[in-house]
Parts: structure tokens; sequence; C-alpha cells
């Protein structure tokens, strides 16, 4: 399935919210990073020309960054950088609950939206610029 194919599957309800936070990560995804379909969602990935290791034990597999999908229940964000940079976690749950009145529905590096009219996209935007393709390399490697 292709991205295209990919947004043209969404429900109408969450399309236009899957599709506005799609353009905007697009948008502010940091130089280096590419846009590919990785485990059946759109995935800003680490291209294998760039860092030939790939993903743990699949070499074959580009090293996944920040993935959106559409779940039965919510959109998700998911974001490798979460998982390796605590202090990038504590700032995001900060600075969340400075602008969002809702509770912050979040996993280790999976965070979910349930009312697709209350994603704070301009906050979403400064997350996807906190990591370089050079920083999450680095973060990556000294957790492995």
């Amino acid at each position: 399935m292709s991205i295209t194919d990919y947004l043209a599957s969404i429900d109408d309800k969450r399309r236009p919210a899957f599709q506005h936070l799609f353009d905007r990560v697009t948008q502010a995804i940091p130089v280096g990073f590419e846009c590919v379909m990785q485990y059946n969602m759109p995935t800003f990935v680490v291209p294998l020309d760039r860092y030939p290791a790939g993903y743990h034990v699949s070499p074959n597999t580009p090293l996944p960054f920040i993935s959106l999908g559409v779940q039965k229940q919510h959109i998700a964000i998911y974001h490798l950088g979460l998982t390796l940079d605590t202090a990038l976690f504590d700032w995001f749950v900060s600075e969340y609950a400075k602008v969002m009145p809702t509770k912050l529905n979040i996993g280790k590096s999976c965070i979910r939206f349930t009312n697709v009219n209350t994603i704070p996209i301009d906050l979403i935007e400064q997350l996807v610029r906190k990591l370089t393709v050079v920083d999450y390399l680095t973060l990556y490697e000294t957790s492995r």
C-alpha cells in the first residue's frame, strides 16, 4: 500500500485531521529523514543509504523515527525519540500540560489522540523538529 492509498483508506471522520497532521509533520521533519510505508503506516525513517545498519537485527529495514497511524479508536504518533531521550519525553509531557486541558494519553513512544479535533499540531511540530538525523542516530547508537 502506498502513502496515498493509506490516506485514501482513512474514514471520512478522521481523514481531514490525519491529513493535516501528516502534512504538518512532513513540513516540520528535519532534513535527512524520508517518508515511506513501514509497519502499514506512513513512517519517517533514516534511509539505509544514511544508516546501512538498519533497524535492530533487520539490516534491510530503515531505522524508523516517527510513524503516524489511524487506529480503531485514535490517531497515533509513534515517536521513537521519546523512548530514547528521557529529557525529550519530559519536555513533551510538560509542554502538553501547558497547552492542552485534557490528560495526555501516552505510552513509551506512542501518543494517542481519541478526539481528532484536539491534536496540538503546533506542539507536535515542535516535537518533530527537536531531533535531527544526527541527534537521533547518536541516541539510537548509544542505546544499543
